[in-house]
């Protein structure tokens, strides 16, 4: 039962934070129904005011003319006759109350502070009993006797009925038996009909105005809601790159036509604004598609000519043959560039394809080692592969993720300032996931430099001098290798403590790894998930000092 309740709730949540109607519809029933509940609660105690006064008011007129009528009766009796004197009481109360009883109801009680030797039987109409007197009236009525006391009470009649009542207690003297209290009741049914009467009237007409005013708010609400759901239609279509897409105008000249005409010719100022970006972009692309190409036929004769100069440096005079050597260099740079992009022009274009294989990127890792092994010898680093798992395995594509490793080895190795390199591969508990982070203790970068790591042609330092001949578009093409992927390549660094890649890439292609939480350290321990390296906690002032280590693991 409670589950059902809560289920109940949640879907009520749920339909209050998505649909604008019913929020407007809910607001202004539940105003109508606060404003209505005000209002009619006032009205009703007025009405309920008016009639008790007037009650009390006719009540109060017509017990003074009774108790009047007694006083005058009970002055007329002969003092020494005590039987004539009860029958005389007897006869009043039963002149004051009439034989139907419903206009008004009587009791003749001695008073509190009689203590005459003369005792009058009490005396009350059918239906009244004496005890049915307020206790706080009766002593109203004996500290001040010459004065009529009032009260509204509910009165429990002996025939089961409570009602409403008007009790007015007045003091009148008796012959030889002292001061006695006759008490009036009043019923007020008439008036409870009245009010009953006007409750229900009330009732339905609070509930016809909050159907008619939820009515309202539902047509209201609907004449706003529903351009709204069209223009939200629209934007969404737009968004899908459905640019033809527009709102219809009615030609009403309403705030509503003015927004789908300033939508549409936002629509149509975007749509022109793309069309042109699309085809500039597709110049660009094939302009540097065509460049590319088109430079293959002279650097191929241009790499004939230069390796017939280098075969033949040992000939020429020492700068000669220095530049034969600087010749060759540049052309294998100016090769590599080209290929690049090339590359990228696919990567814009959407024309890139993977060849997918499943693959051991564990025996990758140590193979692009291997073939940099000589690199490696040559900046005095020490590389070091760490595993949690022997199970690396991922459906890639073996050539682009052999780059992604080359260029991010390679980076460690020219930035390392002959420090040791680490490299970790590991997979996330629930085997969807692999990542391999390549941590370098050189140089490092700052926060501005890791913002900017993968854009193209960008560098830390343009004057520093390399030693692998870099195009500065390796890092960004990395980072289109692993997104075609369906996976991530993240950067930390700091400057002094040196830099960490972390490439994250599904095991099975076609699934798409969510984007990670930003590196918040470089320490290839706290590689988790294959996302993203976990955040230090108080290690943040070491690392600045003392560069991370790792047990070394046997292979």
């Amino acid at each position: 039962m409670i589950d059902a309740a809560r289920e109940q709730l949640r879907r009520v949540g749920l339909l209050w934070r998505s649909s604008l109607r019913a929020r407007v519809i809910s607001t202004t029933v539940a105003l109508v129904l606060l404003l209505s509940a005000l209002v009619g609660t006032l009205l009703f105690a007025q009405v309920a005011d008016g009639l008790v006064r007037q009650a009390v008011s006719s009540a109060t007129l017509d017990a003074a003319q009774q108790t009047q009528r007694a006083q005058e009766i009970f002055d007329a009796l002969d003092r020494r006759d005590d039987a004539s004197l009860n029958a005389a009481a007897f006869d009043t109360v039963n002149m004051v109350a009439p034989a139907d009883q419903s206009t008004r109801r009587a009791v003749l009680v001695r008073g509190l502070s009689n203590d005459r030797d003369v005792i009058i039987s009490t005396n009350a109409s059918p239906a009244v009993e004496p005890q049915m007197v307020p206790g706080e009236l009766r002593g109203q009525v004996d500290e001040d006797s010459g004065h009529q006391q009032v009260m509204v009470t509910r009165v429990p009649y002996a025939d089961g009925s409570v009602v409403p009542s008007v009790v007015v207690g007045s003091r009148v003297d008796l012959p030889r038996a002292g001061a006695h209290d006759l008490y009036l009741f009043y019923p007020m049914e008439r008036e409870q009909g009245t009010l009953d009467l006007l409750r229900g009237t009330f009732l339905v007409a609070g509930l016809v105005l909050l159907v008619g005013m939820a009515a309202m708010a539902w047509v209201a609400a609907r004449m706003v809601t529903v351009p709204v759901g069209v223009a939200a239609e629209v934007s969404q279509q737009l968004s899908e790159g459905n640019l033809d897409e527009r709102l219809p105008v009615r030609g009403s000249d309403d705030e509503l036509d003015r927004l789908a005409v300033s939508f549409n010719s936002m629509a149509d100022s975007l749509q022109t604004q793309i069309s042109q970006l699309e085809t500039l972009s597709r110049l660009q692309q094939r302009f540097v598609s065509d460049v590319s190409h088109e430079l293959r036929t002279p650097l191929t004769t241009m790499r004939m000519a230069g390796e017939v100069l280098y075969a033949s440096r040992d000939d020429f005079p020492v700068h000669l043959a220095r530049s034969a050597e600087l010749l060759r260099e540049e052309l294998d740079r100016f090769e590599d560039l080209l290929t690049e992009l090339l590359e990228i022009s696919r990567y814009d274009s959407g024309a890139a394809v993977l060849d997918l294989e499943r693959t051991d990127l564990l025996a990758m890792v140590h193979s692009t080692v291997t073939g940099l092994r000589r690199l490696v010898e040559e900046s005095g680093s020490t590389v070091t592969v760490h595993a949690d798992s022997e199970d690396a395995y991922a459906e890639v594509d073996r050539r682009r993720v052999a780059r992604i490793l080359r260029n991010l080895v390679g980076n460690a190795v020219e930035h390392g300032e002959g420090n040791p390199i680490e490299i970790a591969v590991t997979g996330s508990p629930d085997g969807d996931i692999v990542a391999v982070a390549v941590r370098d203790h050189g140089m490092g970068m700052d926060p501005h430099q890791v913002q900017h790591v993968f854009e193209r042609f960008w560098r830390a330092d343009s004057a520093r001098t390399r030693t692998t001949g870099g195009t500065g578009l390796g890092l960004a093409i990395s980072q289109e290798d692993a997104r075609v992927h369906g996976g991530w390549l993240q950067a930390w660094g700091r400057p002094g403590a040196g830099a960490c890649f972390v490439l994250t890439l599904p095991r099975v292609a076609g699934t798409v790894v969510p984007e990670p939480p930003p590196l918040q350290s470089g320490d290839v321990r706290d590689l988790h998930l294959g996302a993203a390296v976990a955040q230090a906690e108080d290690r943040q002032a070491e690392e600045d000092t003392v560069p991370p280590t790792l047990p070394q693991e046997p292979r």
